[in-house]
């Protein structure tokens, strides 16, 4: 068992779900995406226009989601599920057998990629509160995998400290303002990312044999 990883929850239908309650689940997430896919974004999400949509009691929609961070975090889930799934077990670069800073620039361009389809959706999931970026299970898992990756990679730079800003460069509210309104490219952002990381290790190579990570 990779450490830490035992207390993290991993992304998926809640443990101990009733098949009734993961119907209704289900059932409202279809009901959210078919939303979503009509009005083309996700402003149009609400708690009541979801519970008309769906035929079910608002009270329902408030129970099961919390709010709509909450709704917007659900939505996320299976495709966060994959990524996890594939930074964790998948082939290399992204999984296991390459060297630690490979697998980082992998999995940090790889979260790219997630902003370039899932944005909007992340940057609602993360408004509950100032903190709530930092304590939902996605950004938990991904930290846990990315300071094991600096660890592994034996930088100067304490591996605590480092993984926060290094995420922050992948976040949705980042992302939207450079892709949006400054007009840069995916290619662009993951060439950024390239950059400071070649100047975290000048010498370009792994400084110990394990790759890290989960």
């Amino acid at each position: 068992m990779v450490e830490g990883w035992a207390d993290l929850p991993v992304l998926g239908q809640p443990p101990g779900e009733r098949a009734d309650a993961a119907r209704s689940r289900r059932k409202l997430l279809a009901a959210a995406r078919a939303m979503i896919a009509e009005h083309g974004g996700v402003g149009c999400l609400s708690m009541d226009g979801l519970a008309a949509r769906a035929g079910v009691g608002v009270g329902t929609v408030y129970r099961r989601f919390g709010d709509r961070g909450g709704l917007a975090a659900a939505l996320l889930d299976d495709d966060e599920h994959t990524f996890q799934e594939a930074f964790i077990f998948g082939p290399p670069p992204l999984g296991p057998g390459a060297p630690p800073l490979v697998r980082a620039r992998a999995f940090l361009h790889g979260t790219l990629d997630q902003m370039q389809r899932h944005a909007d959706l992340a940057a609602l999931s993360e408004t509950r509160s100032p903190t709530a970026r930092y304590n939902i299970s996605p950004y938990r898992v991904s930290r846990l995998h990315l300071r094991q990756l600096l660890r592994a990679a034996d930088l100067d730079i304490d591996p605590e400290y480092l993984v926060d800003p290094l995420l922050a460069m992948v976040g949705p509210s980042l992302f939207i303002f450079q892709r949006r309104e400054l007009g840069m490219s995916l290619e662009q952002l993951k060439a950024g990312i390239g950059q400071v990381l070649d100047h975290l290790d000048p010498s370009g190579l792994p400084r110990c044999d394990s790759s890290g990570g989960l």
